[in-house]
This record gives C-alpha cells, structure tokens and sequence, in this order.
C-alpha cells in the first residue's frame, strides 16, 4: 500500500467516523435533536431525526468501508444542505451567542460538502 493509499484510508475514516458517530448521536439523543428541531420548525421532527440519522449512518458506514461510495457520500450531502439552510439559519437569530454557533455550524457543514464534492470527484 502506498503512503498515498494510506493516508486516504485514514482520512476516509476520519471523516466517515465523524458521520457514524453524529448518526449514532441522532438514535442515543433521539428525544433532545426532536426537540430541537421542533423548535426550528422541522415538519414531523422525531421522524426528520430518525431519517437524518439514518442517512448519515449509512453514508458514514460507506465511507468507512469503500461500499457504494459515491453514493454513501450523497447520502451525507442529502443531510448535509438542508440541515445547514433549516436548522443552522444563523442569519435568523438576534442572539449573538446561538448566532454564533449556527453560523459556525452553517460553515462547518458547507465545508463538508466542499470535501464529500471532492470524494466524489476521486471516485
């Protein structure tokens, strides 16, 4: 294997593990992520949570393992953009501090589409 082979390996699970674990986070917290997004005026929220989890999961897995790739990394780019523009609206709040976070947020989750983008184009 080459370094160059490696190094992708590591990144692929770091950043398919980075999703494994949110869509785990999604089944573990179910109850608290509903709530939250029944605040951000998610229609149906607990099932928008179960469903979003479930996306991230699978793309996460695929990520991790090779399998189905360019799709696995859609399913997380379907997560991705709605949930930056609904639930991360930073430009919604009048709150400095929770402005803050959903914008940090917001940029975060742009910049993991910009990298799926580019998986996607390696594959």
């Amino acid at each position: 294997m080459t370094t160059s082979a490696i190094i992708f390996l590591i990144g692929r699970i770091m950043f398919g593990g980075y999703f494994v674990m949110m869509g785990l986070n999604h089944f573990g917290n179910h109850k608290m992520l509903a709530g939250y997004a029944a605040s951000k005026k998610i229609p149906m929220p607990s099932m928008a949570v179960y469903f979003s989890g479930v996306l991230i999961f699978l793309g996460g897995v695929g990520i991790i393992f090779g399998i189905h790739p360019v799709i696995s990394l859609i399913l997380i780019i379907a997560f991705l953009l709605p949930v930056s523009f609904l639930i991360h609206s930073y430009w919604k709040n009048s709150d400095p501090m929770a402005k803050m976070t959903d914008m940090t947020h917001f940029f975060k989750n742009l910049a993991l589409i910009g990298a799926a983008l580019m998986l996607i184009a390696s594959f």
